[in-house]
This record gives C-alpha cells, sequence and structure tokens, in this order.
C-alpha cells in the first residue's frame, strides 16, 4: 500500500521553528520528486517547496525562501521541511506530496497541485503567540 505519512507539525510562536518528516511506504522515493504543500482554512492548497528525486535542485515559493529548507534521505525513504522564522501567515495544514513513477523521475519541479500522484494526510502547524 503507498502512503506518505507527515509529522512534526505543533503550535509554535511567531518567529519560532518546526522540522516536518515525510515518510513512505509501499514504494520507494528513488525515482520521486517530492513537494510540500500547505492550506490555511478558506485557501487553496499551495505549493511551497519540491525537490528532485536525486535532491540536486529545489524549488521554493518566494513566500517561505530564506527561512524554509526541504531536505531528503532516500536510505531512509524520507523528506524533511525544515522551518524557520515561522510567521502566523505560516498557518495552515502541511502537505507532503509526491510526483513521478517508476519509469524514472520526471525532468522538472513544479509546484501544481495537478502534477503530483500520491499525497500524504497532512500535519497542522499554528503560528501564535
Amino acid at each position: 500500500q503507498v502512503q506518505l505519512v507527515e509529522s512534526g507539525g505543533g503550535l509554535v510562536q511567531p518567529g519560532g521553528s518546526l522540522r516536518l518528516s515525510c515518510a513512505a511506504s509501499g514504494f520507494t522515493l528513488d525515482y520521486y520528486n517530492i513537494g510540500w504543500f500547505r492550506q490555511a482554512p478558506g485557501k487553496e492548497r499551495e505549493g511551497v517547496v519540491c525537490i528532485s528525486s536525486s535532491a540536486s535542485s529545489t524549488y521554493y515559493a518566494d513566500s517561505v525562501k530564506g527561512r524554509f529548507t526541504i531536505s531528503r534521505d532516500n536510505a531512509k525513504n524520507s523528506v524533511y521541511l525544515q522551518m524557520h522564522s515561522l510567521k502566523p501567515e505560516d498557518t495552515a495544514v502541511y502537505y507532503c506530496a509526491a510526483h513521478g513513477s517508476t519509469l524514472g523521475p520526471p525532468e522538472y519541479l513544479t509546484l501544481d497541485v495537478s502534477d503530483y500522484d500520491y499525497w500524504g494526510q497532512g500535519t497542522q502547524v499554528t503560528v501564535s503567540s
């Protein structure tokens, strides 16, 4: 069973940090680009950052550049999102998602929701004093 499971969310004060994890089971992440997305109440899901299958390339949304860092450990079949200098507007449910197939990884990075094939259930991040 293909599954992505996010963890690490919680309540943090403005300016604080959190590290989210995304663990895959039922398939290997080696052939997949991985993206982190978020969805705030009443808003559409938006792309935050993505990383290529080999970790050689990343693509960040302007809103998180310089504050968030994505990484992956294919040996652990996991991807991480380190978040610093958190702001109240970062409050949302955060999802990881996989883009690719066993035929090989995609040749491009994208933050388009419709390009992603597998999704986790999400983890809540709340930034509030």
